[in-house]
Order: C-alpha cells, then sequence, then structure tokens
C-alpha cells in the first residue's frame, strides 16, 4: 500500500462536523458506492458517512472509520447497532439485579392437592 499523500483526519471532539475535502475522499475511495449494498450512488442520492464503528461502542472519529452509505441503508444499520446495544444493557441489568420482576409470572400447572394412595396399601398400613 502507497503512503498517503494528505495526513489522515482525525477530529479533535465528537461533535466536530466532516470537512468537504474529507467527504470527497471517503466518496473517491467507495468509487460512490453505498459499503452496504454496493449500490452506485449519484451526485443527487440521499447518502450518509457513518461510523463503521459507531462512537458510543468505541469507534474513533477519523477519516479511517468512515464509510459511504445510503440513506436506507444507513437506517437499517442504525437500527441493529440499537438493537444490539439495547440487548446488551438487557442482559447487564438482569444479571446485575437491576431489570425490573415481571407484573405477571408465568404461571406453572402447580402440585396435587392430596395424594391418593391404592386401597391395599392404606389397609396394610394399619
Amino acid at each position: 500500500m502507497a503512503p498517503r499523500s494528505v495526513p489522515e483526519w482525525i477530529a479533535d471532539h465528537p461533535d466536530q462536523a466532516i470537512p468537504r475535502l474529507v467527504k470527497a475522499r471517503i466518496w473517491a475511495a467507495a468509487n460512490g458506492c453505498c459499503a452496504k449494498t454496493g449500490r452506485k450512488l449519484r451526485a443527487g442520492d440521499a447518502h450518509a458517512f457513518d461510523h463503521i464503528k459507531p462512537l458510543i461502542d468505541g469507534g474513533e472519529h477519523r477519516e479511517s472509520n468512515l464509510q459511504l452509505l445510503s440513506v436506507d441503508a444507513h437506517k437499517e444499520k442504525t437500527a441493529e447497532e440499537a438493537g444490539a446495544r439495547a440487548k446488551e444493557r438487557r442482559i447487564h441489568a438482569k444479571h446485575h439485579g437491576y431489570w425490573p420482576k415481571t407484573r405477571t409470572p408465568l404461571k406453572g400447572r402447580g402440585f396435587e392437592k392430596s395424594r391418593r394412595f391404592p386401597s391395599d396399601h392404606m389397609e396394610r398400613s394399619r
């Protein structure tokens, strides 16, 4: 791999906007194709620059962690990540005992009220 002619862009803080020239480099590197679907995006198509590893999961706000996605693919990826994070939080909460108990626990069959012995057994015990 050839060395970069331009240094990689790294944000100063997570809320920093991605510069226009960095977006152009990401577009060129992806050849204008969505990273998830592979569909070619035109200049007027709705698109998003998405973090490959989300910031909330420890990803960095830098050029090498960004990818080009169509808006539909971005929504789908975000929903998948949100579902996985919710499941992690739920499992963690249950494990540590602060997940609320259910209001309607499942009812079991229960036990028989009394045992029924055969009549000959009762006669032997006397």
